[in-house]
């Protein structure tokens, strides 16, 4: 139990095998972490981190509702990239910063999204099926394409969408064209910028790695999915927001595009009775694109750093929520 002038860090979500890295780092500021899973439920996260001097947050929501119960919480920092569960404006309003870790696991997701790219396009996870059924040999109906020469589409152009860049080019691609109105021209050197329509009509490999906004949610929705090769590949290792899910699983099911690689849902985990999970033509995995033992050292390591520099008096280093002044 954290003592009466200790501060308390309160981490909201499980699933770590341990916080001895947080404990370690928060020591020396007389920090306590405390665990306290709270599996999303509104009210628990309200009790658990109403006397929080910081939260470490995975997946939880923290509302405007949560936050106004923060009594004396300094920092919310998020474990992963993606900040579209955390109330950006209402921290701001308390004066709270909400943090990142924006520069871990790029390989990680990379490597990911050129997996399912590949089991995709090689049709590895159906030819895996059928071999243990006794078949063997590809069906006439099962085509597949050579990767060398084919055009590259990225949307979203930061570390991640960099080291698939790198790794695909090692594959051959002749082409790789980039959308992410958030950059200077400058930052496309190498790559073609283009807009998203051109990008969807133009790429046999079409790759998501955007932040959900208001700008970019359901940003692939049924007029690109239209736009796209019916030889296309979408893999999505970023938010599952990003797709209009109803017109991927009608394109996939009627072979509009050739298959997706799907690493992240609107809704997760998804029902049983999701219609993706019937679809051959599709590779799913389970929202571990991040993953790796080293990635998850350095991303409780982060976290936690920007905890201790927010507890020390300092701004955060990846400061999300940035007001006047900051």
């Amino acid at each position: 139990m954290a003592g009466p002038d200790r501060k308390r860090v309160v981490v909201v979500d499980g699933g770590y095998e341990s916080y001895d890295i947080e404990q370690r780092v928060l020591a020396p500021l007389d920090a306590d972490v405390i665990v306290d899973p709270c599996h999303g439920d509104p009210a628990r996260i309200k009790v658990a981190t109403a006397e929080a001097d910081a939260v470490l947050v995975r997946d939880s929501p923290i509302d405007a509702e949560t936050i106004a119960c923060m009594r004396r919480c300094r920092i919310i920092a998020r474990y992963g990239i993606g900040v579209d569960n955390v109330d950006l404006g209402a921290a701001q309003r308390r004066g709270i910063f909400v943090a990142n870790v924006p520069d871990y696991g790029a390989e990680e997701v990379s490597d990911h999204a050129l997996a399912l790219l590949m089991s995709v396009a090689r049709r590895t996870v159906t030819r895996d099926h059928a071999v243990r059924g006794g078949a063997w040999n590809v069906s006439p109906g099962e085509k597949m394409y050579r990767i060398a020469g084919r055009v590259l589409g990225l949307v979203g152009y930061g570390r991640i969408g960099h080291a698939l860049e790198r790794k695909m080019r090692g594959l051959g691609v002749a082409r790789v064209l980039v959308y992410d109105p958030l950059l200077e021209t400058s930052a496309f050197a190498g790559v073609e910028s283009v807009d998203l329509n051109w990008l969807c009509q133009q790429s046999d490999f079409i790759s998501l790695h955007a932040p959900l906004t208001r700008d970019t949610s359901r940003i692939i929705n049924s007029t690109r999915i239209a736009l796209m090769k019916p030889t296309a590949i979408l893999v999505n290792t970023a938010r599952g927001g990003l797709i209009e899910e109803t017109a991927l699983v009608e394109a996939l099911g009627s072979k509009r595009i050739f298959g997706a690689g799907i690493d992240v849902f609107e809704h997760e985990p998804p029902g049983p009775d999701h219609p993706l999970l019937a679809l051959g033509n599709v590779v799913l995995s389970d929202h571990t694109a991040w993953y790796s033992e080293e990635s998850v050292a350095e991303l409780q390591t982060k976290a936690a750093e920007e905890v201790a520099r927010v507890l020390r008096g300092e701004p955060p280093r990846n400061w999300v929520n940035r007001w006047t002044g900051g």
